[in-house]
């Protein structure tokens, strides 16, 4: 078994948003969260909880107009191929089985 730590982060701008990701694969399930979408901030501090991924996750978005532009760039920030990477799966479809996995997993345990 490796001891590398699995960690990496992304900037993302855009005309709509301004986000700031760093995640760390085998962390503690620690969140930082700031969306400024209340549900959008509950359901990945859930992600991150369940599935022991640390993540700090910040976000400034164009909320007056909708919170589409937000959750849709932050979704892409997060399977972005630099976060892509550190999970050592080849695309986006396998890192989101990936991550719902872990998270099954831990709930499963606890």
């Amino acid at each position: 078994m490796t001891n590398e730590i699995r960690k990496g982060s992304i900037v993302r701008k855009t005309k709509e948003t301004d986000i700031c990701i760093e995640v760390s694969l085998d962390g503690k399930g620690n969140a930082d969260i700031d969306t400024g979408i209340g549900f959008f901030d509950h359901m990945l501090t859930a992600l991150s909880v369940h599935s022991k991924i640390s993540m700090s996750v910040h976000v400034k978005g164009d909320l007056h107009v909708d919170c589409h532009h937000t959750i849709e760039d932050t979704g892409i920030a997060l399977l972005s191929d630099r976060l892509l990477a550190i999970s050592r799966v080849s695309s986006a479809t396998e890192q989101l089985t990936f991550l719902w996995t872990k998270a099954l997993q831990w709930q499963a345990l606890t």
